[in-house]
């Protein structure tokens, strides 16, 4: 659990910075769709925090993957679990997303996610399929 902890902080705190980057985006968009116009300070300090903390959050959770000692499926379902409670509440809190369009983001989180995990395990199993050809010729 420590090192789970340690890994978690340290990766946390290096996409923690990206913060600002994700709030100017999302108000990019949020502008575009012409949802926003102006903001008020107060709008603009708890979306650069929330946003950070999101992100330090989001980078976090990646690591269990890695250091604990779980089932991929299990490991990816507590990761999938963090991520959708981090995302919705940071977009509820700085009003980005209207409760009614919960299901929605659900969704596209959904899809999103799994899209992503298919994306990694396919490009692991034809790396270790190389590695394994690789070494059956030598």
């Amino acid at each position: 659990m420590k090192k789970f902890m340690k890994e978690f902080c340290k990766r946390g705190l290096m996409f923690a910075a990206g913060g600002p980057i994700i709030t100017a985006i999302v108000w990019f968009c949020l502008q575009a769709a012409g949802k926003i116009s102006t903001l008020t300070v107060n709008e603009v300090v708890i979306a650069i925090i929330s946003t950070s903390l999101m992100a330090f959050v989001a980078a976090g959770i990646s690591v269990i993957n890695q250091t604990e000692n779980v089932p991929k499926a299990f490991a990816a379902l507590i990761q999938a679990s963090v991520l959708y409670v981090d995302y919705l509440g940071f977009y509820l809190l700085n009003g980005w997303i209207p409760v009614s369009k919960i299901w929605i983001f659900t969704l596209i989180f959904v899809a999103v996610f799994a899209i992503t995990w298919l994306i990694i395990i396919l490009s692991v199993k034809a790396k270790v399929d190389k590695m394994n050809r690789l070494l059956g010729e030598k």
